[in-house]
């Protein structure tokens, strides 16, 4: 028996692409695109493997991982995004994720996410020094986090417009 992984991400193109790549590889794949949709399809489905996208349809992916957990105990979940940031992968695998990936990725990734699970600390490199523009991108993130994704209670806690914080998530991430 093949094992089998749930592809949750609300982008359909995306998903099939990921999904059709899986099942080449011989993986039973299905795909999801509801936040609302998982539980049900996990349980279903039996999905000893989930690959979970950060934001679905503005919704927070990191609310499904502790009761994915509850459905399969032994399930493995990877967890992607297009706006990685070290405070939400911190929270991704403290709920119990296995790796943490930002978009874009390779399906070889995304399967060898699910063997290392966690990086060995002898491989671990010393860390550069972060950029200031990625600094306050970590902080917007972390707020944001705070406030359940709410910019205008964000806007106020940073002290900043609501317009300028808008502008501000609209951009990708900036690089270290």
């Amino acid at each position: 028996m093949t094992e089998r992984i749930l592809v949750v991400d609300d982008d359909p193109t995306f998903n099939a692409v990921l999904v059709r790549s899986l099942a080449r590889r011989g993986w039973d794949a299905l795909g999801c695109y509801a936040h609302d949709d998982v539980l049900a399809m996990t349980q279903k489905f039996g999905a000893q493997r989930v690959v979970l996208d950060l934001n679905l349809d503005g919704r927070s992916g990191l609310g499904l991982i502790q009761p994915l957990l509850n459905i399969v105990p032994h399930c493995k979940i990877v967890v992607l995004t297009g706006y990685a940031s070290v405070a939400t992968a911190v929270d991704a695998i403290k709920l119990g994720a296995v790796q943490y990936l930002a978009k874009p990725t390779n399906v070889t990734a995304i399967l060898n996410a699910f063997v290392s699970e966690l990086p060995q600390p002898e491989r671990i490199p010393l860390p550069a020094p972060m950029s200031v523009n990625r600094m306050e991108w970590e902080h917007i993130q972390r707020v944001l986090l705070e406030h359940n994704g709410n910019i205008s209670a964000t806007a106020r806690a940073l002290k900043m417009h609501r317009r300028t914080l808008q502008r501000k998530l609209l951009k990708r991430p900036a690089n270290e």
